[in-house]
């Protein structure tokens, strides 16, 4: 990461890293759009799969634990949350690998995985690491791969729009409400 460029951790204060599983489970449907981002992807035996900004690894471990025999590897940029994802992962007995690294400078090979995922991540980045973060996405997936991925966007009822309003206290997420997720 350049060094002028700062690094904002999930909910944007550290102190409130403990409590991300909680909030983002009552407040945000988690389960409900991350199983459909995982149905979406497609996964099959045999296939490697990037979670780009595992966070927690919620995620992460609801891919492996749906489909076993694909290669699970999850990406994130904070010391801390990964620390938590090894925790978690190993109490649920599973083995996925994790990376420190961030988005926009993948420590992958070209044409590496079959899919990468992501849910909740691109609201964190500048317009500028976006567009990176997309050609890396694009670098090391495979020929055929795919990117799919879940994030905050213009609000469509109520219920989003009071979520975005609780969230821009929090995130930057006002690119993503706009409607410009990748400028």
């Amino acid at each position: 990461m350049h060094p002028s460029e700062k690094y904002v951790p999930v909910l944007r204060y550290r102190f409130l890293t403990p409590f991300y599983d909680t909030l983002l489970k009552w407040f945000m449907r988690e389960d409900v759009f991350k199983l459909r981002l995982i149905d979406q992807a497609g996964l099959k035996a045999g296939m490697r799969l990037l979670d780009l900004g595992c966070g927690t690894a919620t995620l992460t471990l609801m891919v492996k634990q749906m489909h076993p025999q694909v290669e699970v590897i999850g990406l994130d940029g904070d010391r801390e949350i990964l620390s938590i994802a090894r925790n978690k992962v190993g109490q649920a007995g599973l083995s996925i690998s994790f990376d420190l690294g961030m988005a926009f400078e993948l420590p992958y090979p070209e044409n590496y995985f079959d899919r990468v995922i992501s849910s909740m991540v691109m609201h964190h980045l500048t317009a500028e690491n976006k567009g990176r973060t997309m050609r890396e996405i694009r670098r090391v997936l495979k020929p055929q791969g795919e990117f799919h991925m879940v994030d905050f966007g213009t609000p469509v009822n109520a219920y989003a729009r009071i979520t975005a309003s609780v969230m821009r206290k929090f995130e930057d997420v006002n690119d993503n409400i706009q409607g410009k997720l990748i400028s």
